[in-house]
């Protein structure tokens, strides 16, 4: 999951589409061409040699000299291939985030701009393009150069050195060594496209030897059935970076929810409130420190016994291509009694209802055909049928309405009374009501306390409540 989080989809798109065409029909034509061009160059000089054989004392220095100039060109051309790899994915991902923001960037009239900037990074992808062929071109003038020599040389030792030479075999060194160049100069061509197919080889290597997941069960660390059956979370000195040698972004936090109660998180933006939820799931492992559910540490099970158990409403609902009873339940682990009961709860079973194909109505992808209110609750309503004793909400409100957002929190209010919930609040008031608040910033644990005696005093949470409303009032009054 960190590799999508980290790694444009721009390159992932060159290295599936570009670099696998590449490898998959231009490497394997450009050996064969190479290896039957290198053999007839062995054997033309095989001919040329047995009518005068002192070309042999300039064609082999020649030979010398071109792999060294073919290997001055190739730490150069790699270099200039592996950039031009680089300057093709910003185009594709700059493609792919404009085409989904294009109403936007229509409304706001910004097309000039995108354009202008679109031609840029096609202009530099067209200017390390040149550069390459350049560089090719470089090669194959020298490398003329060095076969015309060696024609040159052909033809006055025939005419120069003593003894006679029947004029069929003269003619036959000569037209030989005409075919030479031109074999060389094509052999050098398919010498370069296949250095540059080697270039695609690499960025395709890079990929197929990720890091992978832990893995998915753990037959020895198995949890219960049961597990977690209290939902009692704990942190031990828990310290998280994203890759070696990054700075950490949880620095040590230590600190226990207990079962059953409303936990609040809450800081400024880039505070580590997200990794904490990353940690929880194991999308990145912890550098120091471990977590606790139940009295057992989560880094010994496997993935898939671990995720199964937690519930996560995100802030981006998640709607995949297919029904709504696929979306609901992909695995088909419920009956329609429970779905329907599930939609009644998350207040969209009017709505479907209301659909000729009820739970099999179409869902497109990413759910584009349901308002994002809906796509919430649809969320939720997974949420309802799983009914894990650890359900997170990772800023699930702030991209709906208020209506919504109290719909959302009076159903988690009153179908999950007895599991622990952590709330990564974008509204303030979401988080009023919680049995615990925790105040994060840079990474650190500022404070850990009742909502009420935070109130109490001049702490951090206190100060994120006044700036809270007075930004609201101050919007009230523009409003």
């Amino acid at each position: 999951m960190l590799f999508f989080d980290s790694t444009p989809v721009g390159r992932i798109f060159t290295r599936v589409s570009s670099d696998m065409s590449t490898m998959d029909f231009d490497l394997p034509s450009a050996i064969s061409l190479s290896a039957a061009a290198t053999t007839d160059v062995f054997i033309i000089i095989a001919v040329m040699a047995s009518v005068t054989w002192p070309v042999l004392i300039v064609a082999i220095p020649t030979v010398i000299v071109a792999k060294y100039i073919q290997g001055y060109y190739l730490s150069s051309a790699r270099e200039l291939m592996r950039m031009n790899g680089t300057t093709k994915a910003p185009i594709v991902n700059f493609a792919a985030e404009t085409s989904q923001g294009v109403v936007s960037i229509r409304a706001f009239k910004m097309m000039d701009m995108f354009f202008e900037n679109y031609l840029k990074l096609v202009d530099t992808d067209a200017r390390l393009f040149f550069h390459s062929n350049a560089a090719t071109e470089w090669l194959v003038l020298r490398i003329e150069t060095l076969q015309n020599l060696i024609i040159l040389t052909a033809a006055l030792l025939i005419v120069l050195l003593p003894g006679k030479h029947l004029p069929g075999f003269v003619g036959l060194s000569l037209s030989y060594a005409l075919t030479l160049s031109s074999i060389q100069v094509i052999m050098t061509r398919w010498y370069c496209n296949l250095s540059n197919n080697i270039v695609s080889v690499e960025r395709i290597r890079q990929f197929m030897h990720l890091p992978p997941e832990p893995p998915a069960i753990i037959e020895e660390t198995k949890p219960p059935a049961s597990w977690p059956s209290h939902g009692r979370i704990e942190l031990e000195d828990l310290k998280v970076r994203y890759r070696p040698n990054t700075p950490l972004v949880l620095k040590g936090i230590t600190c226990t929810f207990k079962e059953g109660t409303r936990v609040g998180v809450v800081g400024r933006t880039g505070s580590g409130k997200t990794t904490l939820i990353s940690a929880l799931f194991r999308l990145v492992e912890p550098e120091n420190g471990r977590i606790l559910i139940d009295g057992l540490d989560i880094c010994s099970m496997g993935l898939k016994d671990l995720r199964t158990k937690l519930s996560i409403i995100p802030q981006e609902p998640t709607l995949f291509r297919g029904s709504v009873r696929t979306n609901l339940d992909p695995l088909g682990m419920y009956s329609d009694n429970e779905i329907w009961e599930a939609m009644e709860k998350c207040q969209l079973k009017a709505t479907i209802s209301r659909l000729p194909m009820l739970l099999d109505s179409s869902v497109s992808d990413e759910g584009e055909n349901w308002s994002v209110g809906q796509r919430q609750l649809f969320c939720l309503g997974r949420v309802l049928l799983k009914r894990n004793r650890i359900l997170i909400l990772d800023e699930a409100t702030a991209s709906i309405d208020s209506a919504t957002d109290a719909i959302l929190q009076r159903i988690i209010r009153e179908e999950f009374p007895g599991s622990t919930v952590i709330t990564i609040a974008h509204r303030v008031p979401t988080i009023t009501d919680s049995d615990m608040v925790m105040v994060l910033s840079y990474g650190e644990l500022v404070e850990y306390d009742l909502p009420s005696n935070l109130m109490k005093t001049n702490s951090a949470f206190s100060k994120l409540v006044a700036e809270y409303r007075s930004s609201y009032k101050r919007n009230s009054m523009q409003d």
